[in-house]
């Protein structure tokens, strides 16, 4: 069965690597819009904090014919074949649509100005994060003010990043928070309190409605003096290619439980897709739709239903530890008899707040402060099994996160998203894995939300002192740098 991807990004390069693990082996074309090779999107903002070089982003090769600067221009369902923008054109038995999504773009803020002095840009492509990094961190340039419009999760972890980096940066949203309504209010007056403490200006309930060269312009006529604009106000998903084709779209190209589109030769994954009337959001609920349609497609579930996965979000920032699990609050029980349990540490910052089902199983859950829970909370919510019953020794039974990795039980995850414990880790170590690439490429630690990321350099840098790493090939993977006797460089 030929099949043919058009996208790639995350969720692409993970139906690749499910479809070939499942044992596909006819042919796979990936026909890629951007001209870069897969790179792990969640992780601009540490690029931007110059945490993370661009190319540190770039995910493993595939096993795939791999086209990228190329743009999808028509599907003919009759003849099932993709045209392109050079004139090409691919026959497929199965098409799988990974289009993503483009940034939300306001009336008022006229073409993509990339990153030029006094422009807005928005923040989506690896080329957009070059393209600002070249304006804020040229030689001998003084701090810039930014303004960042937009407190949904990208633009909270791009005004941490940009104080990070020392400039003067103003987050500008209508609501009254930051994360409304991921958060509760309790939980958003913490967040607001972390971000003034970084030194960012926050402008709550305030919406932009204009930009002129110098200044950002508010609805209560205040003008904010910027340098630059960046945009975070949301995604709109990918779905032009879609529409053209005849396909049912309504916000995303509409799927079924076998991520079927309305032509059953068409499926549609990640940011584009609609199941059930929700969107992925995440990047983890994105791989968990790969995972499940490279088994349908190989075989090995023909029958297994495909449900709109649980959502988790993790901010990517060690300056502010939040993770939310499941919808909003209001919406969490589903209707089920539900009770709460309620942490709250205002000196220290520290707040947890977990929604319960009748059965004493988590439906949402708000962590602040507290990685140690959220990991907890994590492995509970995932196997959706019931909580124990002494609930603050589950939150607190544990000292705080210190940084050292080496405190932790063997058993304990390092990686949440792909279930990596330090054990694992040690024994790719000892098979030979004897250096950050491998040990990435071995495990897939980091290559989930990257929120462990500064976990697994610090297992490596400890690994490395008690066993010099092996000399041989590496590959360059997500969250991956090079480590010298200084650490990430």
């Amino acid at each position: 069965m030929d099949i043919v991807i058009v996208g790639h990004g995350p969720a692409a390069h993970r139906l690749v690597s499910e479809l070939r693990r499942h044992g596909h082996t006819g042919r796979l074309t990936v026909l890629g819009a951007e001209r870069h090779p897969a790179y792990h999107r969640p992780l601009l903002g540490s690029v931007l904090a110059l945490r993370l070089p661009p190319e540190a982003l770039t995910l493993p090769a595939v096993d795939a014919e791999v086209h990228t600067g190329v743009s999808v221009t028509a599907i003919d369902r009759q003849r099932r074949l993709v045209h392109t923008d050079d004139g090409t054109t691919y026959p497929y038995d199965a098409l799988v649509l990974a289009t993503g999504a483009r940034p939300r773009r306001p009336a008022w803020s006229g073409p993509s100005a990339g990153g030029a002095p006094g422009g807005v840009c928005a923040l989506r492509t690896l080329d957009d994060c070059r393209e600002l990094l070249a304006v804020l961190s040229a030689p001998a340039a003084p701090p810039r003010s930014v303004a960042v419009v937009g407190a949904g999760p990208l633009g909270v972890e791009t005004t941490v990043a940009l104080r990070e980096s020392g400039h003067h940066v103003t987050l500008v949203d209508p609501a009254p928070y930051p994360l409304a309504p991921r958060v509760d209010e309790t939980a958003g007056t913490l967040l607001t309190e972390r971000l003034e403490r970084l030194g960012v200006r926050l402008l709550p309930g305030r919406t932009a409605t204009g930009h002129e060269p110098g200044l950002l312009l508010l609805d209560d006529d205040e003008r904010v003096p910027v340098d630059h604009v960046i945009l975070c106000a949301g995604v709109v998903p990918g779905t032009g290619l879609a529409r053209r084709a005849g396909l049912t779209v309504r916000t995303g190209v509409v799927v079924d439980e076998r991520l079927r589109t309305s032509d059953p030769r068409i499926h549609a994954i990640g940011d584009c897709a609609e199941q059930e009337g929700v969107l992925p959001g995440t990047v983890t609920t994105a791989w968990e739709q790969a995972g499940t349609l490279a088994r349908l497609l190989t075989g090995l579930r023909p029958g297994a239903p495909a449900r709109p996965a649980r959502t988790v979000l993790r901010l990517r920032t060690r300056a502010v530890e939040l993770a939310v699990f499941g919808p909003p609050e209001e919406t969490a029980g589903g209707g089920r008899d539900t009770g709460t349990v309620t942490f709250h540490d205002p000196s220290g910052g520290r707040y947890a707040r977990l929604v319960l089902d009748d059965a004493e199983r988590v439906c949402s859950a708000v962590l602040l402060g507290l990685p140690r829970a959220a990991a907890a909370v994590a492995q509970f919510y995932e196997r959706d099994a019931p909580l124990p019953s002494d609930r603050l020794s589950f939150l607190l039974g544990a000292p705080p996160v210190t940084g050292d990795i080496a405190a932790l039980p063997d058993d304990a995850p390092v990686c949440d998203c792909n279930n990596v414990s330090r054990a694992a880790l040690r024994k790719a170590w000892q098979n030979g894995a004897r250096d950050l690439y491998a040990l990435v490429a071995a495990t897939r630690a980091t290559t989930g939300c990257g929120g462990c990321a500064d976990d697994v350099r610090a297992w490596c840098v400890q690994a490395g002192a008690a066993s010099p790493p092996r000399p041989g090939p590496t590959e360059l993977c997500a969250s991956a740098v090079r480590l010298s006797s200084g650490g990430a460089t």
